[in-house]
């Protein structure tokens, strides 16, 4: 579960990027998080990665007071969370199988475990034949894919993906949402931070939409349509 009480993040005195938001998100919940560029979305994206700090307020993650964590702790925090951005951030020198398999190396499990998790991995986004592959081999959408795989591996209880689908064309951007959906009906708190209103009302999610740092609508699961 997610917590965010009285949120404000202040970058300097005329820039205030987070103006007391409130948000509660569910355990195995799909949540969007909308608003037009400099609404608050990234900033708040990137306090829930501990990248920045809160002016004010207190954010809890999984029983977790962000606030409260030594920075030694930091690291196993995010171990807790997959995160999947616009860009993929693949390494570009090794394989799909070496990129998927990176992210459990770093943290020191064993050679055997990795090669039962990442043939997993790997059928769940639909890349096993893929595996030898080098990123510039891969087509947008399959590199995407390979993030998330990457994101997953680790078993996190929360998956952020921050515009997964913004160098996507649109049958691919369906695809990779679609992915993401099947990862929450396993489970996972699914939250895409988004501008794209298409995947939006198709998607049919909660919808959170923010705007110059507020929360302005908080709408549950169908009842949201996005017109501007």
């Amino acid at each position: 579960m997610i917590e965010i009480n009285k949120l404000t993040k202040t970058y300097d005195k005329s820039s205030r990027a987070l103006k007391g938001v409130d948000i509660s998100i569910e355990d195995g919940e799909f949540v969007f998080i909308t608003g037009r560029s400099g609404s608050g979305k990234s900033t708040l994206l990137r306090i829930l990665l501990k990248e920045v700090e809160p002016t004010s307020g207190r954010v809890v993650v999984n029983d977790m007071d962000l606030g409260a964590m030594p920075r030694r702790y930091v690291p196993r925090y995010r171990r807790t969370l997959g995160v999947v951005f616009q860009d993929f951030r693949l390494l570009k020198d090794r394989t799909v199988y070496e990129n998927i398999a990176f992210a459990q190396r770093v943290i020191g499990v064993p050679g055997r475990t990795i090669k039962e998790a990442v043939p997993r991995m790997l059928k769940l986004v639909g890349l096993s034949s893929k595996y030898k592959a080098f990123p510039h081999q891969l087509s947008g959408g399959e590199q995407q894919r390979v993030a998330i795989a990457r994101a997953l591996i680790n078993q996190p209880a929360v998956l952020l993906a921050d515009e997964p689908t913004g160098n996507l064309d649109p049958q691919n951007a369906m695809e990779i949402m679609k992915l993401l959906e099947e990862i929450n009906r396993r489970g996972t708190t699914v939250i895409v931070v988004t501008h794209s209103r298409e995947l939006v009302n198709m998607m049919k999610k909660r919808v959170i939409t923010m705007d110059k740092g507020i929360v302005i609508s908080d709408v549950r699961e169908g009842g949201y349509r996005y017109e501007n």
